[in-house]
């Protein structure tokens, strides 16, 4: 192909941005940018029954998180605009009169109450539900008492009677339709707004797009665009469904409902609920990339640039795959590990923000080293260390320890006040400090220092207790113990 490639993503704003939704975009994303080509976004917004305001953006802060920057459509804008179905109504009606004028359409003025009787009557027959073409051959005089009635027509696909319509795919190679299963769907509904088949085909070919990739649930729709293509004289863009996306039983498709997992646990469908729950966008695109394509049986993790210089349609799998909740959360936890200090300090401190828990870049900073091997997502930094920077409660019995007494505990508490006060603050230090007094008190340093972590975290499990006592510092340290001990005194 010698024209410049022109791929687009042309989603319904009809709910949040869906994981499956966000591949198809990805793939579009890359083939575009392998091909040095345009990659377009447009708004199919003309379903108004369903439409939510909240999808859109929810849709480009998604895009934009996984670094899908669009070089055509909304907030860009594109000398092929504009880029919501909305505004280009009039397309769509010259379009179907045109259709009509060639008697590849017609209009039809069936009410709503006759299809639904139609429908019953079929499925009372056990016959496949579709319209009886009533309309299509209505005489002059018949159209001109419809008109009279005030009755607004819908226009339809004069699809043809007899005969073969051929798909070429570029996945599926070429599949045919046998034209007598083939429904005169609606093209323009009777307020003058598109059905999803007008609208994608007729700005589909006004937008100069050259590959279109969408699910494979759409394939059933090909002979009627490929049909509309033919009735209009235009050429007809390369095409690739691409396989459903299986939830991670690899049984049924990822649904855009909640989903009970064996354990109760919900999966997370929209992209918006991953970067919430933490998920890195580099490791979601490296992911979602390789959701149905690979670059070979053995490579996991590959930088963007490598994306976009091997990725190929073509070589898209034409079987279902599932998606593996437990191979993101092993990719994202890897990228996590791959950040710099500073740059996971940063993500980590918006993190705890966004969960209300304040604090600074330098703590930030210091816990980085402590917490890093630790972290699946990013929102696990707050529960692993929220108590360095909040207040901290927990039952006097916490703190006494495995084949330990009250005055044992108590003791411990007492000989980690004194050496503290005099001791160096870094990991080393401390540790140089307080392994002495476990001898001197004849405990176990499991018992020692399982004491000492429930007083200063509040925890029986947490990170490096030496290197969060450094973090937290002196003063903090000794005012937690000194709380420890009146806590235990009291109980």
């Amino acid at each position: 192909m010698n024209k410049e490639v022109r791929v687009r993503f042309a989603p319904s704003p009809t709910g949040y941005f869906h994981v499956g939704g966000a591949r198809t975009a990805l793939f579009d994303w890359l083939y575009a940018r392998h091909n040095n080509g345009k990659f377009i976004l447009r708004i199919e917004d003309t379903d108004r029954t369903r439409y939510n305001p909240a999808a859109i953006p929810d849709l480009l802060d998604a895009l934009r998180w996984l670094g899908l920057f669009w070089d055509e459509g909304p907030e860009v804008g594109g000398k092929y605009g504009p880029y919501y179905q909305s505004d280009r109504l009039h397309f769509y009606r010259q379009y179907a009169q045109q259709l009509v004028d060639s008697g590849h359409a017609y209009r039809c003025y069936c009410s709503a109450e006759r299809l639904t009787a139609l429908r019953d009557e079929q499925r009372a027959a056990k016959l496949s539900p579709g319209y009886d073409r009533h309309c299509r051959c209505l005489t002059q005089k018949q159209v001109q008492d419809y008109e009279a009635q005030g009755i607004q027509p819908v226009i339809r696909l004069a699809v043809p009677l007899e005969g073969i319509t051929v798909v070429e795919d570029l996945l599926r190679g070429r599949i045919e339709f046998d034209n007598r299963q083939l429904d005169d769907l609606v093209l323009l509904k009777s307020d003058g707004f598109p059905t999803y088949h007008l609208g994608v085909v007729v700005d589909d070919h006004l937008m100069e797009i050259t590959h279109i990739t969408r699910g494979e649930e759409w394939l059933s729709s090909m002979p009627k665009h490929v049909l509309l293509y033919q009735a209009l004289g235009w050429e007809m863009p390369v095409t690739a469904h691409l396989p459903t996306i299986l939830d991670p039983s690899g049984h049924g498709k990822l649904s855009k409902r909640k989903k009970q997992s064996a354990d109760g646990s919900e999966h997370l469908t929209y992209v918006h609920e991953f970067r919430e729950a933490g998920y890195l966008p580099e490791a979601m695109f490296n992911f979602l990339a390789m959701v149905g394509w690979s670059l070979d049986d053995k490579t996991e993790f590959m930088e963007r640039e490598d994306f976009i210089r091997h990725f190929s349609l073509e070589e898209v799998s034409r079987s279902a795959a599932a998606f593996s909740y437990d191979k993101l959360d092993h990719m994202n936890a890897a990228y996590i590990r791959s950040l710099g200090y500073n740059d996971l300090a940063g993500r980590l401190q918006r993190t705890m923000l966004a969960a209300g828990v304040k604090t600074d870049f330098a703590t930030m900073l210091a816990l980085v080293p402590l917490v890093r091997e630790r972290l699946e997502t990013l929102e696990d930094i707050t529960s692993l260390v929220d108590f360095v920077f909040q207040e901290i409660d927990y039952p006097a019995a916490l703190l006494i320890q495995d084949k330990t007494d009250k005055l044992q505990t108590l003791a411990i508490l007492e000989s980690a006040a004194v050496a503290l006060r005099t001791s160096g603050f870094d990991e080393t230090e401390l540790e140089q400090t307080l392994r002495p007094e476990v001898e001197r008190l004849g405990l176990k340093a499991r018992q020692y220092f399982g004491c000492l972590r429930v007083a200063c975290t509040g925890r029986t499990v947490s990170p490096p207790l030496m290197g969060l006592m450094s973090v937290m510092g002196r003063d903090t340290i000794l005012k937690r113990i000194q709380v420890a001990h009146s806590k235990l005194e009291a109980s």
